[in-house]
């Protein structure tokens, strides 16, 4: 007689395989640390170099005042720090597009450990010559090498696209997508942590201090993945890295899936996945910016409670979700989220004052409950064995969002600050109607699809 069904699918690993969360934590709280900081570390030096006066003396009621927005040199400064930020997040994404869907096609034949090991190298290493400029005080035309080093290999997307193909490795279908909501949720613990400590931090002590702990916790996500994390990959095999076999695997994907009408769903999942992230990405780009500037005027500690609170999303979108699934399928939790999405962005672009930017902060609370849900139905779209080539594609879509975000976002902000200095998010807002009408759109299809095949079964 044939042997009994092992309690858990071949290729996956039995529970016993440790947790890939702490790796994604440690990776975000590098991250995380970095993102505002660097940005405010931007506004003070190519401020300084300019003659503006120090950020802090804008805490006084200097910059509250009325005259404050006709201020033309601060008005400079704050042009220059996103057109900096366009460069540097240009190069790096531009870069870690080609790199992600070459390592993660790659990491279904070797393993995923390999895939995870470079990407939080290469962030430690970013973060290393980011101290090198603030030490030496250097051109911060630096941050733009450190960046594209990172890209190279892979860069925080790989670590992205990584996790999630282990969560797909060690999960089964029908919990899929809460567990990928608890791995999005590690990414809005962390940066909830990492922010409201380096406002705080940045505050007390400067810039230095925080960025060692952001090498450090970088450090420690390259040591856990090669050290701790077990291999979800269980029928690993050799495969060269430097081929076009791995960029094929993920054009295969989209061209000869296994199912036929999975190609259009790939598709359609994949816009809707691209134009939320944009959004996101985008606005997530321009938040501190948008703090710093007239009439908010926010000093470091409240950028901290600011960037805490968007990542506080990641959580209640969590819970949300889990509630929401007790009586909505999984399409539907995720309009709600898109709906939240939308009206909090609007709020925000119209914030003049401190409480009216924390309540947009607040209607965003199930803004992230849609990208769980798309990534584990794109999941449950491929089979087994085309996780990471799924996960990789779904990452170089990642670095295309955010290398249009930062395209776009950046160029407009600066385009419409003397008319309305909330209007990119206002226009992120009316592009979230469109991935709202494609989900709908989808389960509408799949509806009757399935009903039409239940009358069709009880007629025969």
């Amino acid at each position: 007689p044939p042997p009994a069904e092992p309690p858990v699918p071949p290729g996956r690993r039995r529970p016993s395989l440790l947790a890939v969360e702490p790796l994604l934590f440690l990776a975000t709280v590098s991250l995380g640390l970095q993102g505002p900081l660097a940005t405010q570390y931007l506004w003070d030096r190519l401020g300084a170099e300019r003659g503006y006066s120090d950020r802090n003396s804008s805490d006084s009621a200097g910059c509250g005042n009325g005259n404050a927005t006709a201020d033309p040199l601060r008005q400079e400064v704050e042009a220059l720090v996103s057109h900096w930020n366009l460069y540097i997040n240009l190069g790096g994404f531009f870069v870690s597009l080609f790199s992600v869907t070459l390592f993660g096609p790659w990491s279904d034949s070797v393993g995923r450990r390999p895939a995870l090991i470079l990407p939080a190298a290469g962030m430690a290493l970013q973060t290393a010559i980011y101290l090198l400029v603030m030490y030496l005080e250097l051109h911060v035309a630096f941050f733009l090498l450190g960046r594209i080093l990172s890209g190279l290999t892979g860069d925080y997307n790989l670590i992205l696209a990584g996790c999630f193909s282990y969560v797909a490795d060690t999960s089964e279908r029908r919990a899929r997508t809460f567990r990928v909501a608890i791995l999005e949720a590690c990414l809005g613990t962390a940066g909830m942590v990492a922010s409201i400590g380096g406002g705080q931090w940045r505050k007390a002590q400067g810039y230095i201090n925080p960025f060692w702990l952001a090498f450090a916790a970088s450090l420690a996500a390259t040591l856990y993945a090669a050290f701790f994390l077990r291999e979800s990959v269980k029928q690993k095999k050799a495969a060269k890295l430097f081929t076009l076999s791995h960029y094929k695997a993920v054009y295969k994907l989209y061209t000869a899936p296994e199912h036929p009408s999975s190609r259009w769903k790939l598709a359609l999942y994949s816009l809707a996945f691209f134009l939320i992230v944009t959004v996101h990405f985008g606005a997530k780009d321009l938040y501190v910016l948008y703090e710093l500037g007239f009439p908010l005027c926010w000093a470091s500690d409240l950028i901290g409670y600011g960037s805490a609170a968007s990542y506080l999303a990641y959580l209640s979108s969590l819970a949300g979700l889990r509630l929401l699934q007790l009586c909505l399928e999984d399409a539907w939790v995720a309009e709600i989220g898109l709906i939240s999405n939308i009206a909090g962005l609007v709020v925000i672009s119209l914030a003049t004052t401190t409480p009216l930017m924390f309540t947009g902060y607040g209607i965003l609370f199930l803004s992230m409950a849609a990208t769980p849900v798309i990534r584990s139905k794109l999941s449950k779209l491929v089979s087994e064995t085309e996780q990471g080539a799924l996960f990789a594609s779904v990452a170089c879509v990642e670095g295309l969002c955010s290398l249009v975000a930062t395209g776009v976002f950046n160029s407009l902000y600066p385009a419409t600050l003397h008319f309305m200095r909330g209007f990119p998010f206002l226009f992120g807002a009316i592009v979230l109607l469109i991935p709202a009408a494609i989900l709908g759109w989808i389960q509408i299809w799949d509806s009757k699809h399935d009903y039409n095949h239940f009358q069709d079964a009880s007629l025969s």
